[in-house]
């Protein structure tokens, strides 16, 4: 499911479920409950089903014999739960119309519990009661508009649907949206970057638990890179404020088969899992800038004084001794990442952008764990990349087994994919850009090597994809544009494209060369190399493309001059039209397979011998010296500086699609202009 798909999604199901939620004299504080249920219980069914031919196949294999066993025992072996038929949610939402929904959903969740000790009062039992207090048919209008929910829908797309409706109910609460959640792509960006092949992952602020997931995710993704493919397994430790945000992690954990414990726990005040020096890793988005933590509490915790406690400027009266507060948690946070470390652990975590240059007391606990080459890296985030606030912000990271003294920084602010107006995000090749650069600092060189192989792969695919669909296209423009120049053009498009048969030999002639070799910096000549040999194609290709859609363009106003001439009503030729949307498709297409190669010379002009170089307005390897004169500041910005990046466009190409998209508006303007004498014309018929 890409972007767009969990986007609609997410919309359908919050309007399906808000609108009966305006119908009931419910608060969304008492709805958010009933409904994030049977979220879970849709996402339940669907793990369920993928693991329920694996359970029934070894229960009917070991009936009879001494290996019996019974098949909530397999289930929860295989699957991590187990889901009786009355708590399937097909069964559920096929129940006759007079049944009780809420009571047969409430059965389903305590037989749910039953077999799953850890779930022991966190799923919503007695809420679905609640829902019929207005209108009994709401249980049952729910599990239908939840069932649109595909069926191999994976669990971490259910902790995004989770969030999503978090911050609506915080929203429609009137909370605006205080609440928020980590972006998924951030997450990742993350675990690509410190690499936790398992072990124990601790989230001390860990809200519905998707840094666990993603987790998980990242040993599935490479598993291949574990000795002999297995031994990745992780077990997650979490903690939370709030109760209710317990029990979604709970459930988030289920639905994703991970083994966990998470504890509802104050985290400046109370350390339910003993976390000083215990945790390979620590992955986590703390509140930001908390100003009311008792400093009397915590200066006396080895979690938060072992590299300095904040303290506020100026002295506090004896009126107030003993109720001083901290000036800002942000640090209190930073400091229980490093030291819930063991020995080789490393962290991530996300923090204000504030924190990188704070004053005082924060910059001498800083200027601490500096000296402590406890910092690993530095990461400054673009803007908007939150759901509900656009808070900046940076990635911190720790490395308790770091190699050198020096410091990576590295300024994302201008990688990113837009999502909608006011929404940004990383692409999944953004984030594999981004973290290939931690990997070369670490000497990774195959990291890179493999990165720019799986882009031609995928850029091949899209390309042989891409030449099947222009044929059919080629027909339809001499079928429209004989008579305009067509002919020529069809032909050199046909003409451009043949030269991809070439370059798919080339491509192959260096698969079987790559495949035995172990040097990387012949494997990486030679990618530089087959790189350059595209680059001809796809300029040739898009110049091609461009010819014909300016021929489309003077066919239509040729067309339209043609209307207008014999005073008829000015309309689109449906083939005309049918064909502009046909040979859109295929530039989008090439664009999406050029993307790849795009990627591969993005990497490429930053790192030419595939290892690490600083990059201006991209990266910085700072030493300890370099941190000292910047007044130990870990502001990614004051190290890497600025590059300004040209468009790459000649002035003759910018001068023609500025006026290509002249000749489009005027169209449109004479198109307008037609209509407004149509609907005048019309207005005064119907007035007599």
């Amino acid at each position: 499911m890409n972007t767009q798909e969990l986007k609609q999604l997410e919309n359908d199901l919050w309007r399906s479920a808000d609108t009966l939620r305006a119908n009931s004299d419910l608060k969304s504080s008492e709805y958010s409950t009933p409904v994030l249920g049977l979220i879970f219980l849709k996402f339940a069914d669907n793990r369920y089903r993928r693991f329920e031919k694996a359970i029934e196949t070894e229960y009917k294999s070991a009936r009879g014999t001494r290996r019996e066993r019974d098949v909530s025992e397999i289930a929860i072996e295989k699957c991590g739960f187990y889901l009786p038929d009355q708590a399937r949610y097909g069964y559920l939402l096929n129940l006759p119309e007079e049944t009780d929904i809420a009571k047969a959903i409430q059965k389903a969740m305590q037989a749910i519990e039953e077999h799953k000790p850890e779930l022991r009062g966190v799923l919503p039992q007695d809420e679905y009661f609640r829902l019929t207090r207005t209108d009994n048919t709401i249980p049952g209008q729910l599990l239908k508009n939840f069932a649109d929910i595909p069926q191999n829908a994976s669990g971490d797309i259910f902790g995004q649907i989770y969030e999503y409706f978090l911050g609506n109910f915080a929203m429609a609460e009137g909370q605006g949206g205080g609440e928020f959640f980590t972006p998924r792509s951030v997450v990742r960006l993350m675990v690509e970057i410190i690499e936790p092949f398992g072990g124990t992952v601790f989230d001390p602020a860990c809200g519905s638990g998707g840094m666990f997931v993603q987790s998980a995710k990242f040993i599935d993704r490479h598993r291949d890179e574990l000795v002999n493919g297995d031994g990745g397994d992780i077990y997650v430790y979490g903690q939370e404020k709030t109760l209710e945000t317990v029990k979604l992690a709970k459930m988030n954990l289920t639905v994703n088969g991970l083994r966990g414990d998470v504890k509802q726990a104050n985290t400046y005040y109370e350390n339910p899992h003993d976390s000083f020096g215990s945790f390979d890793y620590v992955l986590t988005n703390p509140p930001f800038n908390v100003d009311d933590v008792s400093l009397g509490t915590v200066e006396k915790d080895r979690r938060f004084n072992t590299y300095g406690v904040p303290r506020k400027k100026t002295k506090t009266k004896k009126s107030k001794q003993g109720l001083e507060t901290v000036p800002n948690a942000n640090y209190l946070w930073i400091n229980l990442f490093a030291t819930s470390l063991n020995e080789k652990g490393r962290a991530a975590l996300v923090m204000a952008n504030s924190a990188s240059d704070a004053r005082h007391s924060e910059a001498a606990i800083r200027r601490t764990l500096i000296e402590n080459n406890l910092i690993d890296g530095m990461l400054t985030l673009p803007s908007n990349m939150f759901y509900t606030v656009t808070l900046p912000a940076t990635l911190w990271f720790f490395d308790k087994a770091k190699q050198d003294d020096r410091i990576l920084f590295i300024d994302a602010r201008n990688i990113f994919t837009q999502i909608d107006r006011a929404h940004r995000e990383f692409s999944q090749e953004q984030i594999s850009n981004i973290a290939v650069i931690s990997h070369l600092r670490r000497g990774k060189r195959n990291k890179f090597v493999h990165l720019i192989d799986d882009y031609f792969a995928q850029g091949m695919e899209k390309l042989d994809e891409n030449k099947v669909k222009t044929g059919p296209i080629s027909e339809q423009l001499l079928d429209v544009l004989e008579n305009s120049g067509g002919k020529p053009a069809v032909a050199d498009l046909k003409a451009r494209w043949a030269k991809l048969k070439k370059l798919q030999a080339r491509y192959q002639q260096y698969l079987s060369k790559s495949a035995k070799e172990t040097a990387i910096t012949k494997k990486n000549t030679a990618q530089h190399a087959l790189r350059k040999a595209f680059d001809p194609f796809f300029d040739g290709l898009h110049q091609g493309l461009k010819q014909l859609s300016k021929i489309i363009r003077q066919h239509e106003k040729e067309q339209a001059e043609a209307a207008k001439k014999a005073k008829k009503r000015i309309s689109a030729d449906p083939k005309t039209k049918a064909l502009k949307a046909a040979l859109e498709e295929l530039q989008a297409e090439v664009k999406n397979a050029e993307s790849y190669f795009k990627h591969i010379h993005w990497l490429q002009e930053r790192f030419p011998k595939a290892k690490y170089e600083d990059v201006t307005g991209l990266c910085k390897l700072a030493a300890p010296e370099e941190v000292k004169e910047q007044d130990y500041s870990l502001n990614a910005g004051r190290y890497v500086g600025v590059v300004f990046e040209e468009d790459g466009k000649t002035e003759e190409e910018f001068l023609g699609e500025l006026l290509a998209m002249n000749d489009e508006f005027e169209q449109l303007n004479s198109a307008a202009r037609d209509f407004e004498n149509i609907i005048a014309h019309n207005i005064k018929m119907l007035a007599g």
